[in-house]
């Protein structure tokens, strides 16, 4: 993470999944660290990572918000602080639950409101109206026919590509090599953008390694 942010002048956001700790304590222990990387905004979501119980108990999940808040206080309070509620992703899919969580997240302190998985335009509406004034963040996804003037128009005030971007690029390098491999032609590699243009977005002013 510090690499990261160093490099860019860009605000950096890091998913900071469920805080590395179960505990209210060790979370907030994780985030000063995380803090300390330079980031911009980080998030904290509330699943456990056992699909058996894929999401912390309500109390615990508020908690463990509350004390990512309060290091984020003492560190000056100057990074964005993403409260996430899991449920959509995590097989457990209930949108009035959901919409609790996230409404006592915001009361805890948190700036922003994500529940990744939520799709439709009555889901999204009901999360937004639920939290407000606070922003929403939306998980994008090729099972959502929405746009961007869309989702603005429904209130959502931050998108999110998750990995898509990444997939977008490696479905490009899987479909060439079959086709290479399967017919020996390379047609596939016809307009990519220059060599040149691809090195113009890395730095050259950063220390060799």
């Amino acid at each position: 993470l510090r690499e990261i942010a160093a490099a860019t002048d860009v605000p950096v956001n890091a998913d900071f999944e469920g805080g590395y700790a179960d505990a209210p304590e060790g979370v907030a222990e994780s985030v000063k660290l995380c803090i300390e990387t330079g980031v911009a905004g980080l998030s904290i979501e509330d699943s456990t990572s056992d699909p058996a119980i894929p999401l912390y108990d309500f109390e615990l999940a508020l908690s463990r918000v509350r004390a990512a808040r309060a290091a984020i206080d003492a560190a000056g309070g100057d990074v964005v602080f993403t409260a996430r509620s899991e449920g959509f992703i995590r097989g457990r899919p209930d949108l009035d639950e959901t919409v609790r969580r996230l409404k006592a997240f915001a009361a805890a302190g948190a700036d922003c409101l994500y529940a990744p998985g939520i799709k439709t335009r009555e889901e999204i509406a009901a999360v937004v109206k639920a939290v407000a004034p606070k922003p929403v963040n939306f998980l994008m996804s090729i099972a959502t026919n929405l746009t961007v003037k869309d989702l603005a128009g429904l209130g959502v005030r931050r998108i999110s590509l998750g990995g898509t971007l990444a997939r977008v690029a490696w479905t490009a390098v899987i479909r060439a090599a079959r086709d290479i491999a399967a017919n020996g032609k390379f047609d596939s590699l016809a307009g990519t953008i220059a060599n040149a243009e691809l090195n113009g977005f890395f730095r050259e002013d950063m220390k060799k390694r």
